[in-house]
């Protein structure tokens, strides 16, 4: 095989199956749009790249044209969908003004002023003006995780190539002045082979960046009770390990609040599984309202709910806890006939020292216990210690 058609198509072909990965990667992830951009991007990019060896019979000229419009729209997307993945906002202006002025530049010096040299110029600051402006737009978020500092990496890396490889190639081996030869040029070769690398580097990144939205969502999903929707036993319990692991180190205070709905099963008796669902579901509700971002909220059994607030001492989580029971004693729930009044008993317990999770789960639950043997719909505090161990001092001889 022809050594410069083995280069010409490597470009195309590695475009072509890459837009194809992230096509199907796609189809599985619909929730996710900017993988089916990619794909377009890397669409865009093959048929650039096939326009630039096969003249249509439109003519050389035309032909060139389409394939640097299409190489703009494969950056454009390419883009856009990094910036999106990575939750900012696209700089549309910014990367229209560049694609535009470098399409008009080769459209000058295509049409008006025919020269080779200044329309490789123009598109290639064109792309490294666009790689640039990716990177400042990553710059805020390259310290999250290792695909955006990679990512990051490489769009100054592309930005670089860009221009400094095309200065330097034109400066050393140009100017061109058609298109005898060209193809085997060091500029061609050079561009190639560096875009072949820099898209191969850039889509397993994204395909890792992928690869990571997927877990992060099964885990969401392993951690997350689905009636709810806040956290099951499982999750609460490692969500509240890591807070209590944090605020001991910063020495901050800690409750712990756990609920317990009133009357539960004959509720469910009465009414049916289904009402018993809408007020798991309307009381879980009022419970993340009210616990915001600050703390750990979940459900840990049927109708039992257990809330971790930093920063909070007893008396902090007490008011906590009557603000929740009063809120949702004073309403209704949706399903349920009117006048029927659905409350919950609490049980809160502060922190003492660095006492673990169970201990202090085990003191907060004592505390709803005699809620529930009091009346239920009431709020009881846990005023005990986790017990210490006693070791008395050695005995003095002497």
């Amino acid at each position: 095989m022809d050594t410069g058609l083995f280069i010409a198509l490597l470009n195309p072909t590695i475009a072509l199956a890459l837009g194809a990965a992230f096509f199907v990667l796609w189809t599985y992830q619909r929730h996710r749009p900017y993988l089916s951009v990619l794909a377009m991007s890397y669409c865009f990019s093959a048929a650039g790249f096939l326009l630039q060896y096969f003249t249509l019979p439109i003519g050389m000229v035309l032909t060139k044209l389409l394939s640097n419009i299409c190489f703009t729209l494969g950056a454009c997307c390419l883009s856009g969908a990094i910036v999106v993945r990575y939750g900012r906002k696209v700089p549309r202006l910014g990367i229209g003004v560049l694609a535009a002025g470098g399409l008009a530049s080769l459209c000058w010096f295509l049409f008006v002023s025919p020269d080779l040299t200044w329309r490789i110029l123009s598109m290639n600051f064109a792309f490294g003006g666009i790689s640039l402006l990716v990177a400042a737009e990553l710059r805020p978020v390259r310290n999250n995780g290792p695909t955006e500092k990679i990512l990051f990496v490489l769009a100054l890396l592309s930005g670089v190539n860009f221009f400094v490889r095309t200065l330097v190639v034109v400066i050393a081996h140009g100017p061109f002045t058609s298109y005898d030869g060209f193809y085997s040029s060091s500029y061609w070769t050079t561009a190639l082979l560096s875009q072949a690398l820099l898209s191969l580097l850039i889509a397993l990144c994204l395909f890792t960046a992928a690869a990571l939205d997927v877990m992060k969502a099964l885990k969401a999903e392993t951690h997350t009770d689905p009636l709810s929707g806040l956290l099951n036993r499982r999750g609460f319990e490692e969500r509240a390990a890591q807070l209590l692991r944090h605020c001991a180190v910063a020495r901050f205070p800690v409750a712990l609040v756990l609920a317990d709905l009133d009357h539960f099963k004959a509720l469910n008796d009465v009414h049916g599984h289904a009402a018993g669902d809408r007020v798991i579901a309307d009381f879980a509700a009022k419970l993340r309202s009210a616990t915001g971002a600050r703390g750990a909220a979940g459900r840990i059994g049927g109708e039992e709910f257990a809330v971790l607030l930093p920063l909070s001492d007893l008396a902090a989580a007490r008011l906590f806890a009557e603000a929740v029971r009063t809120l949702y004693s004073a309403g209704g729930v949706d399903g349920l006939p009117p006048g029927t009044k659905v409350t919950a008993s609490f049980g809160v317990a502060a922190r003492s020292g660095e006492e673990a999770l169970e201990p202090l789960m085990r003191r907060a639950d004592e505390a709803l216990y005699k809620a529930k043997k009091n009346g239920r719909d009431s709020v009881r505090l846990s005023y005990e210690r986790p017990e210490t161990l006693f070791v008395p001092e050695p005995s003095k001889v002497g």
